[in-house]
């Protein structure tokens, strides 16, 4: 039986559970894979879900000079190729349009991948369509094979109008994580059909039913206890947290733990430092999924203050949302990209606009005090995220896709 090579950017990663609940969901649904990876891993962990993946890994050069003599190789077998003029002709047009490093660096690994792909891998299934898209695609001309995508969040944000339009329209399908990005793509398509909006959703065997007793904790006497999980960079908005939580009263008792790495960490600590409130927070760094889910079963509230980062890069459906309602957990976050087709307002979560201290933190002093609307609203997102937001449908749907072609 032929496989699907799908393509990462890195393999595996602490911040992309989605993406390994998915290939996990495809093997248990009988489409065997390939998982091809730009980088190798740097994360300190993995999640017992990469345990139970089986796929064989091919890691491509980071950079050329990691492997000159592959990259050397693949590049010499390539020019032997028939498919050689019309996919240079390809790397060529974007490399006039985009006349740097990056660019170069992916048409060669782009040469690595097609020389070296196992003939029995009958498609090319790429995650995100920036860089590992390029590679991707480069590859299957090379290799005289046809490619999806599955689009997301920085990626579809961060990138310029003319390479997501090229990309799309040289796809011959392909799916995105929701309804603000699938609105988006489909307007660059030739064929907006080709675009398809299919939820993540969860594997919720993994997540214990939400518990119906409700905390006393109000914030008067034993700390609330806040958490947040999410990478310490720009978009995911802990700068602003950390200015709503110095807002919040004095004699309100609270406890702030967040899990995560990222490049702003340790400027994140300068400032909870500098307004006071590190005796009050718990900088946790990484954390494999088992902890997470520990940390959330012992808390009242998670937050997730969201934004557009001035890159334009942003959050998509994150996660850990739904990993949060799913165990009944009250969730604070923003009214940004996807979030608000997850969490409806005062029913199952609050929103506030990105962006916005005061804001937030008026809405965690409101719920800080309010255990019985924590608890209420908790509820209430775990009954619609386990109805709503199940992995399965869109598993089901991708396997549907990938059997036409094995």
């Amino acid at each position: 039986m032929s496989r699907i090579a799908v393509v990462v950017k890195g393999y595996p990663r602490l911040s992309e559970t989605f993406i390994a609940q998915e290939m996990l969901g495809l093997e248990r649904r009988g489409v065997e894979i390939l998982i091809v990876a730009l980088r190798k891993p740097y994360d300190p962990y993995i999640h017992d879900l990469h345990r139970q993946i089986s796929a064989e890994i091919m890691y491509l050069p980071e950079y050329v000079r990691d492997d000159p003599a592959r990259v050397a190789r693949a590049k010499q077998w390539a020019r032997r190729q028939p498919s050689f003029e019309a996919a240079k002709a390809l790397f060529d047009a974007d490399f006039s349009r985009q006349p740097n490093a990056d660019r170069r660096r992916r048409w060669a690994q782009g040469c690595v991948f097609a020389h070296e792909l196992p003939q029995d891998v009958s498609w090319i299934y790429t995650h995100y369509l920036h860089t590992p898209c390029s590679a991707a695609r480069y590859a299957a001309h090379l290799s005289g094979r046809k490619w999806s995508f599955s689009a997301h969040a920085k990626d579809i944000w961060t990138s310029p109008e003319w390479d997501l339009r090229t990309k799309i329209n040289d796809a011959d399908w392909g799916v995105t994580c929701t309804r603000v990005n699938a609105d988006y793509l489909k307007s660059l398509s030739v064929d907006p059909e080709k675009v398809e909006l299919l939820y993540h959703g969860l594997d919720f065997s993994g997540f214990p039913e939400p518990e119906n007793t409700v905390p006393t904790r109000d914030g008067s006497g034993e700390p609330v206890r806040l958490v947040s999980v999410g990478r310490a960079v720009e978009k995911k908005g802990y700068d602003d947290l950390l200015a709503a939580l110095a807002m919040l009263p004095d004699v309100l008792n609270w406890h702030f733990t967040h899990i995560g790495g990222g490049e702003l960490s340790n400027e994140l600590k300068a400032k909870a430092d500098e307004l006071g409130l590190s005796s009050r927070i718990n900088w946790r760094g990484a954390q494999p999924r088992e902890e997470v889910i520990a940390a959330c079963r012992q808390a009242d509230l998670f937050v997730l203050p969201s934004k557009l980062a001035r890159s334009g890069d942003r959050d998509g459906l994150p996660n850990v949302l739904m990993e949060a309602q799913s165990m009944g957990l009250c969730c604070l976050s923003t009214r940004v990209s996807a979030i608000p087709e997850l969490i409806v307002q005062d029913e199952t979560g609050v929103l506030v606009d990105p962006g916005s201290p005061d804001q937030l933190s008026i809405a965690l002093e409101t719920l800080v005090k309010d255990p019985e609307q924590r608890k209420k609203l908790g509820l209430a997102a775990a009954k619609r995220v386990r109805t709503h937001f199940s992995t399965d449908p869109g598993l089901d749907r991708l396997a549907e896709k990938f059997r036409k072609v094995l």
